[in-house]
């Protein structure tokens, strides 16, 4: 859980920036978001596969794209 205190001379805004940013770096809002409905193995999986093609794709896209500025 992210806990943040409020240091001397801080303002609220400063003190919410903070919070939020460690919220960000901790990955809890993903995770909610992840966990909010039940994904089966299989659905995880495909997700997966799916990602990672794209991934792939992408990996390639900048290569011919570095490979031709030369």
């Amino acid at each position: 859980m992210a806990t943040v205190i409020l240091r001397p001379n801080e303002s609220q805004d400063a003190l919410l920036r903070r919070f939020r940013k460690k919220v960000a770096k901790s990955g809890i809002l993903s995770t909610v978001r992840r966990k909010r409905w039940f994904v089966s193995k299989s659905e995880l999986r495909r997700i997966e596969r799916k990602k990672s093609i794209r991934r792939l794709k992408r990996r390639q896209r900048k290569t011919v794209s570095f490979d031709q500025g030369r």
